[in-house]
C-alpha cells in the first residue's frame, strides 16, 4: 500500500506521517510545497499525478468542512481518488457539525473503502492552534462555555493509522472524544496550574470574539466562519464522551489533564 496524507503537514497529518514512516510504510504527503503540490483551490485535475499509485488515502480539509466549498472539493477528490485507484478514504470530519456530513457523503458515495472520523476539539488547539494566542494574552474568550470532551490528537492519528492500515474500518463513523467534559473555563484553570501562567475565560458575544480572532491575525472571512460555527457547535451537542478511541486502538482515551501537564513542560505557556 501506498499512503495518501492530504495535509500531512498538519496537526493530525504530521503524526500519522510520523507513524506511518515508522512502520516502513510508503508515504506521500499532500501539501501546496509538496512534490507534486496539492492545492483544494486548484483544478481537480491537477491533483492526479499526485494520485497514481496510491492504494489509501487520509483526508483533511484546512479550515474546516464547514466552510463553503469544502463539500464540493471533498465529492471531487474522492471521485478522482476512486477513478485513479485508491481503494481506501478516510476522511477527518467534524463532530456534530451538520456541514461536515454533506463532505462525509461525498466519500462514502465515491465508491471505494471509506471510514470517517469524527474529531471534538483538539486538545492541542491550546497550545498549536488558534486558542494559543489568547493564552498567552490571559483570557480565552468565547461565546459560550458549554463543557468539552477534547480529543488528544494523538489518539485521532492513532485511530486514523488504524483504519488506514487494518480490517474491519469499512463503512464505520467513528466519533472520538477524549475521557471526561472540560469547560473552557475549567481548561483556562487547569492551564494556568500547570503552567504558571495567569489565563482566564471569558464569555462574550460572537462579535467580540471574531474581533478579537482578526486582531490576532486571522483573516475577517475565516474569523466570522469560525465563529460561527462556534455558536452553533457550542450548545451542548456534544456534551458527552464516547468510547471509540479504546474500541479502535485498544487504549483508553488520553485526559485533558495529560496533555496540559506535558504540553507546559515544553515551555509554550512560559510566564516568561
Amino acid at each position: 500500500m501506498t499512503y495518501l496524507l492530504i495535509g500531512g503537514t498538519g496537526k493530525t497529518g504530521r503524526r500519522v506521517n510520523d507513524r506511518l514512516t515508522a512502520r516502513g510504510l510508503p508515504v506521500r504527503v499532500g501539501s501546496r510545497s509538496g512534490r507534486p503540490s496539492f492545492d483544494w483551490n486548484a483544478d481537480p485535475d491537477t491533483w492526479l499525478p499526485l494520485l497514481d499509485g496510491v492504494t489509501a488515502a487520509y483526508i483533511t480539509y484546512h479550515p474546516d468542512l464547514a466552510f463553503p466549498g469544502a463539500a464540493e472539493s471533498i465529492r471531487a477528490f474522492a471521485e478522482r481518488a476512486t477513478a485513479a485507484g485508491v481503494r481506501r478514504l478516510v476522511l477527518l470530519s467534524g463532530r456534530g457539525e451538520e456541514e461536515a456530513e454533506i463532505s462525509e457523503r461525498g466519500v462514502r458515495e465515491a465508491g471505494p473503502e471509506w471510514t470517517v472520523v469524527r474529531a471534538t476539539w483538539f486538545a492541542q488547539d491550546f497550545n498549536e492552534h488558534f486558542l494559543l494566542p489568547p493564552v498567552l494574552a490571559g483570557e480565552i474568550a468565547l461565546p459560550t462555555d458549554v463543557p468539552e470532551p477534547f480529543v488528544d490528537v494523538e489518539d485521532v492519528a492513532d485511530v486514523v493509522v488504524a483504519a488506514l492500515t487494518g480490517e474491519g474500518h469499512n463503512g464505520r463513523t467513528y466519533e472520538l472524544t477524549g475521557p471526561r467534559l472540560v469547560t473552557f473555563a475549567e481548561a483556562a484553570a487547569e492551564i494556568q496550574a500547570a503552567s504558571g501562567r495567569p489565563v482566564r475565560f471569558r464569555k462574550v458575544t460572537p462579535e467580540e470574539c471574531a474581533a478579537r480572532m482578526v486582531a490576532e491575525g486571522v483573516s475577517r472571512e475565516e474569523a466570522e466562519a469560525l465563529t460561527d460555527l462556534f455558536a452553533r457547535i457550542l450548545d451542548g451537542r456534544n456534551a458527552h464522551v464516547t468510547d471509540d478511541v479504546k474500541r479502535v486502538t485498544g487504549h483508553e482515551a488520553r485526559d485533558f489533564r495529560d496533555f496540559v501537564r506535558e504540553a507546559a513542560a515544553t515551555g509554550v505557556w512560559s510566564p516568561s
